[in-house]
C-alpha cells in the first residue's frame, strides 16, 4: 500500500493541498490565494475558475516537493468553503457566475420574502436550519432570478450546481461529460435544501425555491470508496487516484480532531469561527438559535449529527484592524498590542459587519466598539478584538446548555485554526467557558479531517480508533478565573451585544 494521502482544502480565502503520512504529520503543503470579489457592500464573491485553476497549480507544487507524484497516494480527500456555491454548464464546464460566498448577504431580500409568507422556521424541522443568507439555496435562487446565463441554463437543463467541494471533485474526476457531480451529507446540510431524516433533497423545499432536483449533485456518505469518482488522467494526480473522501471544512475539522463521541467539541478560529458538539445518531433540533447538522456519514454507517454555532469573523475581524484601521501591520502583532494592556479596559468589540450569526440570527446587527473612555488605547481595542471570538464561543456553549441540559455540558474544547497561536485568545477562551482548551499537535485539522475520511475509505486505517491513537494534544490552557470576574465580563458582553442589534 501506498505511504501518502493527500487533502484539497478549498479555503475562503485560498486553496492548499497537502500531503499527508501514516501517522498524520505534514510531508509537504502548496497554497495559492484567490481573489475576494466584493461588488456592493455586503457582497463577497469568487471566481470558480481561477479556484479550479488553483487547484490543479497546488497539487502540482506539493506532489512536486514531496518528490511524488499521484500514484503514490492511497487516495485523496476534499475539504471546502461551506454554503459557498456556483453554477456551471454541464457540457462545457464553464462558470456560469461567479462563485456566491457564505459570508454574502445579497440574497437578504429572498430570505426576508420566505419568512413573510412561510415563516422564518419554515424549513428547520427538515433541515435543522433557519432562513438565512448564509445558506446555499437562497443564494441559486438568487441566481436564478437575477443572472441571465445561469437562468437560461436552468430553463435549457445545462445547469449544474454545486457548492466547492463539488466544483472541486466534478473537475478532478474529468469535468465535462466524465465528472462526479455529488456532495457529501456535511456539505448537503448546509443548503437549506437537505432533509436532515432522508439524507436528500427536500421536494417541497425544492419546489418552494424553484430549484430543479437534475441541477443538483447527487447526496453521498463522508467516507466512501466508490461514491466520489477516480481522478483522471489530464488532472495534476493522474489516472486513478481515488476520491475518498468529503467533508466540508468545519467537519472536516471535527473529524480530523477525532470528535467521535457525543458530547466531543471542536472550535475553529479561522476567517470565522465554528463551535461543532457531537450528539451522536439522533437530530437535535435546537431552540435556542444553533444549527443542527450533518457531522459526518462513513460509508454503510449511520450519520453522525452536530450541534453547530457559527460565527461570521474571527480571523476576518483581525485583518479588518489591520487594513481597515492600520493599527497592526501584520496579524500576529494583535497578540502583542493586546499584550501591553492587562485587560480589555471595559471595552468590547462586537463583529456584526454583515449581522450576527449564532445564536442570534440577526440580518439586523451591525459592527460597534462599546465601552470607550478617554482611558482607552489601541491595546485595548487590540484585545477586545481577540475576546470577541471568545464571548461568542461562550454564547453557542451557553446555549448548547439550554438545548441539551446539563448533562451533555462541554467538558473540553478542542481547537485549531489561525488564532490558535494567540496564547491571550486561547488563555481567555478557558477562562470565559471554565473549561479546558486544547490544541493539538496536528493544526491542519480540517485538511487532515478529510486525509482520515478518504484513508478509512480505502482501508488506509482500520477504523476510527485508529485515527485517535493519531490524535496527540501539543498545549493546554487551564482556566484561571473567579466565577465573579467572570460573570462580570460576559455580563458586559451582552450589554455591547445588545447595543449592535436594530441598525437597519
Amino acid at each position: 500500500m501506498t505511504s501518502y494521502l493527500g487533502a484539497v482544502d478549498q479555503g475562503t480565502t485560498s486553496t492548499r493541498f497537502i500531503i499527508f503520512n501514516k501517522d498524520g504529520g505534514i510531508v509537504a503543503v502548496s497554497r495559492m490565494e484567490h481573489d475576494q470579489i466584493c461588488e456592493k457592500p455586503g457582497w463577497v464573491a469568487h471566481d470558480p475558475a481561477q479556484i479550479r485553476d488553483n487547484t490543479v497549480a497546488v497539487i502540482a507544487r506539493a506532489l512536486e516537493k514531496a518528490g511524488l507524484t499521484g500514484r503514490d497516494l492511497a487516495a485523496v480527500g476534499v475539504t471546502n468553503q461551506r454554503e459557498t456555491v456556483t453554477a456551471w454548464d454541464r457540457h462545457t464546464g464553464k462558470p456560469l457566475y461567479h462563485a456566491i460566498v457564505w459570508q454574502c448577504a445579497r440574497s437578504d431580500e429572498i430570505c426576508r420574502n420566505l419568512d413573510a409568507v412561510h415563516g422564518r422556521d419554515c424549513f428547520r424541522q427538515q433541515t435543522g436550519l433557519p432562513t438565512a443568507t448564509y445558506f446555499s439555496g437562497p443564494k441559486i435562487k438568487w441566481m436564478m432570478d437575477h443572472v441571465p446565463a445561469v437562468r437560461q441554463a436552468v430553463d435549457n437543463g445545462t445547469a449544474l450546481f454545486g457548492t466547492m467541494d463539488t466544483w472541486v471533485i466534478w473537475n478532478l474526476t474529468g469535468g465535462p461529460g466524465k465528472g462526479t457531480h455529488v456532495t457529501d451529507v456535511t456539505n448537503a446540510s448546509r443548503t437549506l435544501l437537505m432533509n436532515l431524516n432522508t439524507l436528500d433533497w427536500d421536494p417541497d423545499i425544492l419546489n418552494t425555491l424553484g430549484i430543479p432536483r437534475d441541477s443538483l449533485p447527487a447526496i453521498v456518505p463522508s467516507s466512501d470508496p466508490a461514491a466520489l469518482g477516480k481522478t483522471h488522467a489530464a488532472g495534476p494526480l493522474g489516472e486513478g487516484v481515488t476520491v475518498g473522501g468529503a467533508l466540508g471544512d468545519q467537519q472536516a475539522a471535527l473529524f480530523g480532531h477525532t470528535c467521535f463521541a457525543p458530547g466531543e467539541a471542536k472550535n475553529t478560529y479561522g476567517t470565522g469561527c465554528f463551535l461543532l458538539f457531537n450528539t451522536g445518531h439522533d437530530i437535535t433540533v435546537s431552540n435556542h438559535g444553533l444549527l443542527t447538522t450533518l457531522g459526518y456519514q462513513i460509508q454503510g454507517e449511520k450519520p453522525v449529527y452536530a450541534l453547530e454555532g457559527s460565527i461570521a469573523y474571527a480571523g476576518a475581524l483581525v485583518q479588518w484592524v489591520r487594513d481597515n484601521l492600520g493599527l497592526i501591520a501584520s496579524a500576529p502583532e494583535i497578540e502583542d498590542l493586546a499584550g501591553t494592556v492587562e485587560d480589555n479596559g471595559d471595552v468590547y468589540c462586537v463583529p456584526a459587519f454583515s449581522g450576527l450569526f449564532a445564536p442570534y440570527w440577526r440580518s439586523d446587527a451591525r459592527g460597534v466598539i462599546t465601552g470607550l473612555t478617554q482611558f482607552a488605547t489601541k491595546g485595548h481595542i487590540a484585545r477586545a478584538v481577540l475576546e470577541a471570538s471568545a464571548y461568542q464561543t461562550r454564547d453557542i456553549v451557553e446555549a448548547i446548555s439550554k438545548d441539551l441540559g446539563r448533562d451533555m455540558n462541554l467538558k473540553t474544547l478542542k481547537v485549531d485554526g489561525g488564532m490558535v497561536e494567540n496564547p491571550t485568545l486561547m488563555q481567555f477562551q478557558a477562562d470565559i467557558l471554565n473549561v479546558d482548551v486544547i490544541r493539538p499537535r496536528v493544526t491542519e485539522t480540517t485538511a487532515l479531517g478529510a486525509a482520515y475520511a478518504a484513508g478509512l475509505a480505502v482501508g488506509f486505517w482500520p477504523d476510527t480508533d485508529s485515527l485517535k491513537k493519531n490524535w496527540q494534544a501539543h498545549t493546554t490552557w487551564y482556566p484561571d478565573m473567579d466565577d465573579t470576574r467572570r460573570a462580570q465580563l460576559y455580563g458586559s458582553w451582552q450589554k455591547a451585544v445588545k447595543k449592535s442589534l436594530g441598525w437597519c
